[in-house]
């Protein structure tokens, strides 16, 4: 297929994305189209990030729908808000010249009875986050006995943050002559075993090899003190004063704290992460695709949805916890057959890291050293040279400035001011860079003492790690949701993870009971965890939290409680105490019948 008019998709489709500025579709595009469009059972499709692979599966979605009828014809799940929102956004521009059809929105972290009230007004397309689908399932909100179309997107990253009941509970919902299509960047034995278990004899496509990142994709990376980190990364922007891209790291304290420091020295960075509202995301955005900033600072869940082709780089400021992850994020770079930069700044002892991200995706990173004073300058002098000559006055009057300049520069010669301008130039690149030291890692000479070793620990789903006892902060969490609720560990974490939009934080002991949870949160992201969870509805409950007031250094340790309803939290005594108790004191301590430690 050369272009989209071959697709035989209905003309007011053709048209909206006429209307814009698609021409030619991209090799995802034209190998899935004429699949989809003739409604295969199932299909899975191995297709990196950024590749159009929404306009693959929605073009085709939208040419199938029934705007006469008017129940739910099409399911799409995603991992997070922000990729569901850009999705609608996406679905809604392509049916632009389509009368009839009507796609919502449903995700956690906003009034579920609004989107409640949307969906019973009558709705034939439902984009959503596995949560919320659950949710609204439960409440009777939505109806899939009549769907025709169930489409996973990013089917990997719903199973890293723990969604894997709520997929087999949304499978079980919806009939068996539907359509299935997942698409997946990576297919780790998680997604396999979704597509053997629920997809009869699925259709298999492959754009680019199994967990290969983009092949204009080089990789690089810088191996420092954990302590200069910070000082790589802002000799690395010095030295590429191009950079326009994104910074990943582990949590979103670190994307403020980093975010912060760039912009005291001067570089045009903000952080993008969980604590945002969608009205800052987007207005964060829109400087960012105006290149007004040119830095993204973001955790790996609020960077799903980051939707712009012509980055120059991805950093990881962290390495992720999960090889696979690293695939995600290289693929925000290398778009739209453009070269791209994926480097890393690590410490020694994370080489074996490298190593095992190289293994799985069968290509060599290049070892590099972070620039020094001298080659920053060099390159800060070319720069502002560039700049100089480049400068365009037009319709600016410098006649009463020339004058003055003149004077001050009148015994000096021609090679006299571009020497002094090379020194201006040079000095202010380097004076904020660490007294000119080198400070790329020796092995050997201890400066990996300070390396940032993160103990022994357990993981739960991918992206979160379960610490074992005495590692690290951690703080007791309770809440009013059980076995009843059909809760396990694996998805109290992901119903955390979703409340959040954040897959890094790292989480203790779980203790499941019939009518309650026990759950221990990293300390640093408790009361958000807290406040985040509060008052939101979990099938017919509303989530009630009691959080100890001190952190535990090891499970157990004494502490006050919290009390967190309707998202405001509370001090002192709790008045929730057990979940679903009416207000009785709980113990976790205590061994029950019915229960299990985890």
């Amino acid at each position: 297929m050369n272009n989209f008019q071959e697709s035989g998709l209905k003309p007011e489709i053709i048209s909206a994305i006429t209307e814009m500025g698609f021409t030619e579709p991209t090799p995802v595009q034209a190998e899935i189209l004429p699949l989809l469009r003739d409604l295969p059972e199932s299909l899975v499709a191995l297709a990196q990030t950024g590749t159009g692979k929404t306009a693959g599966f929605g073009l085709p979605l939208l040419h199938h729908i029934d705007p006469n009828a008017s129940h739910v014809q099409a399911l799409v799940l995603c991992p997070t808000r922000e990729l569901c929102l850009q999705i609608t956004d996406d679905f809604t521009k392509f049916k632009k010249n389509l009368d009839g059809i009507f796609v919502t929105a449903i995700y956690g972290g906003a009034p579920i009875y609004t989107q409640e009230k949307q969906l019973k007004k009558g709705s034939q397309v439902v984009v959503g986050t596995p949560g919320r689908v659950v949710d609204m399932i439960r409440r009777g909100a939505l109806k899939l006995e009549k769907l025709q179309l169930f489409v996973l997107d990013e089917a990997d990253e719903m199973l890293n943050m723990g969604f894997k009941e709520d997929l087999e509970t949304i499978f079980k919902q919806t009939p068996k002559g539907k359509s299935t299509w997942l698409f997946s960047a990576t297919m780790p034995p998680k997604v396999e075993s979704i597509a053997r278990k629920y997809m009869a004899e699925p259709l298999r496509i492959s754009i680019g090899k199994r967990n290969e990142g983009a092949l204009n994709v080089s990789h690089e990376y810088y191996m420092v003190s954990a302590r200069d980190r910070f000082e790589a990364l802002s000799r690395l922007l010095d030295f590429n004063p191009d950079m326009y891209g994104v910074v990943f790291c582990r949590t979103r304290e670190e994307t403020n704290a980093v975010a912060a420091k760039l912009n005291g020295l001067g570089y045009p960075a903000e952080a993008i992460n969980g604590a945002l509202s969608q009205q800052q995301r987007d207005k964060v955005m829109g400087r960012f695709r105006k290149k007004q900033i040119t830095l993204l600072v973001a955790t790996d869940v609020a960077a799903r949805g980051i939707d712009v082709d012509d980055l120059t780089h991805v950093v990881n400021y962290s390495l992720p916890d999960d090889p696979e992850v690293y695939v995600h994020r290289s693929g925000r770079t290398g778009r739209a057959g453009k070269d791209g930069v994926c480097l890393s700044i690590i410490h020694g002892r994370e080489k074996g890291r490298i190593r095992e991200i190289e293994r799985m995706l069968g290509k060599k990173f290049e070892l590099k050293k972070v620039p020094g004073v001298e080659e920053i300058g060099k390159t800060a002098v070319l720069a502002h040279a560039d700049e100089l000559l480049a400068a365009d006055l037009k319709g600016t009057s410098v006649a009463s400035v020339l004058t003055d300049v003149y004077l001050k520069f009148e015994e000096l010669t021609r090679e006299d001011i571009i020497e002094q301008f090379v020194k201006w130039s040079y000095s202010n690149a380097v004076k904020s860079k660490s007294g000119g030291q080198d400070i790329n890692f020796a092995p050997g000479k201890g400066n990996d003492r300070d390396a940032g070793s993160r103990g022994k620990s357990e993981r739960g789903p991918k992206g979160n790690r379960r610490e074992r006892d005495g590692d690290g902060k951690f703080t007791r969490m309770d809440i009013n949701i059980g076995y009843k609720e059909h809760v396990n560990p694996a998805k109290l974490m992901g119903i955390i993870n979703e409340a959040m939009n954040n897959s890094s934080i790292n989480f203790g002991k779980i203790e499941i009971e019939t009518n309650g949870s026990s759950i221990d949160v990293e300390s640093q992201h408790a009361i958000q965890v807290a406040e985040s969870l509060s008052g939101t509805q979990y099938g017919s409950k509303k989530l009630k939290v009691d959080l100890k007031a001190e952190p535990l250094g090891s499970v157990g340790r004494p502490g006050g409680k919290r009390s967190f309803k309707g998202g405001r939290p509370g001090g002192g005594k709790s008045g929730g105490g057990k979940p679903g108790s009416g207000g009785k004191k709980r113990s976790f301590k205590d061994k029950g019948k019915g229960r299990k430690k985890y």
